[in-house]
């Protein structure tokens, strides 16, 4: 037998080895998002995610982003009825749907980072708010807690009696009963229709986050910068799969990226909302902004109107055997135990 039948047998046999070898199937999760290609959820989220779980589950699941699948709102759905396997949703974006999730949103007039505040959250959630099932049809894999909101504004406002009769973009949750309260007309846009709005005199400034004046461009729009430590209110995320494409994970997969999901993903959602910030804030310094920060009177102000709407959300909210002051203090004083332990950002590759 000369050499080359030597070959042709070895190949042939190879390849049979290989036809009798089963490969392993990789599922992929298709996730939508939203809030444009620089955006952390984008360039920071979505890929770190990815990275652990592929190592969690050596390879047999991966992630794959699409964008454009609908706006903000619609997300939610979009998850629930198969189009996407899991997105990032704003439980503001759904009126009447979410009511316990306005818990972390009330202000606190304190700084504390979002990183600290998502991971107290996301525990909160575990052990007072699944109860609800307001999440119903969905599988609950973080939450998340935006940077402090503040109010931004075409004219300079150094008071909040300057913002009287001001239409201001807001997303819904606190930011409803707090527009009310400062007597400006609350318009609902999601974050996205900000700058658009904006620039057409449609609105006059908005509550957002810091994060905004870079990501939705704001802070060209917008140049003058209302501030309160912790913010005028904070705003509830969740990241959510559909519970059919979670059930055909095995099971070992499922406790693999349940592993590197819960806290440590809520976690990461909260250190991009902290980076995010950040370079929110040197953008809008560098394009000549103004920040000023609310008087000792308007803080006494909205301390009243904080404590009236935290009255009104544990009313409507204490009838479904859930007790919300007991939430509200859990969530509290978890801010403390997760602000002991290590900032997430040495397990974060992609920045």
């Amino acid at each position: 037998m000369n050499k080359i039948t030597h070959l042709m047998i070895g190949a042939v046999a190879s390849a049979s080895l290989m036809l009798a070898t089963p490969a392993v199937a990789q599922t992929t999760i298709n996730v939508s998002s939203w809030g444009g290609p620089n955006h952390g959820i984008n360039t920071i989220v979505w890929p770190t995610w990815k990275s652990w779980i592929e190592e969690a589950t050596d390879g047999r699941v991966t992630l794959q982003v699409t964008e454009g699948l609908g706006p903000p709102p619609s997300q939610m759905a979009l998850v629930a009825d198969g189009v996407a396997d899991a997105s990032w949703i704003f439980h503001g974006h759904m009126a009447g749907r979410f009511k316990l999730t306005q818990l972390p949103e009330f202000p606190t007039f304190e700084a504390f980072s979002s990183e600290v505040a998502s991971a107290a959250y996301w525990h909160t959630h575990q052990e007072h708010l699944a109860q609800a099932r307001e999440h119903r049809g969905l599988e609950v894999m973080a939450m998340g807690i935006h940077g402090p909101g503040q109010i931004f504004t075409s004219k300079k406002i150094e008071t909040l009696d300057q913002l009287s009769g001001n239409r201001l973009r807001i997303g819904g949750g606190v930011m409803s009963g707090l527009a009310n309260a400062i007597n400006v007309t609350g318009v609902a846009l999601p974050p996205t229709g900000a700058y658009e709005a904006a620039s057409q005199g449609v609105i006059d400034g908005a509550m957002l986050t810091l994060e905004s004046l870079r990501s939705f461009r704001l802070a060209e729009v917008s140049p003058y910068t209302l501030t309160v430590d912790g913010g005028f209110y904070r705003g509830s995320f969740a990241i959510v799969m559909n519970p059919t494409v979670w059930d055909r994970v095995s099971a070992a997969d499922r406790k693999a990226i349940e592993a590197v999901s819960g806290e440590r993903l809520s976690r990461l959602f909260g250190y991009m909302m902290d980076v995010s910030d950040r370079r929110g804030v040197e953008f809008a310094k560098q394009q000549g902004n103004t920040f000023t920060q609310a008087d000792e009177k308007d803080i006494a102000m909205l301390r009243e109107v904080s404590d009236r709407l935290i009255a009104d959300w544990a009313k409507a909210v204490g009838s479904q055997g859930f007790d919300p002051q007991e939430a509200l203090q859990y969530f509290r004083q978890r801010l403390a135990v997760e602000a002991g332990k290590d900032s997430i950002d040495a397990l974060v590759d992609a920045i």
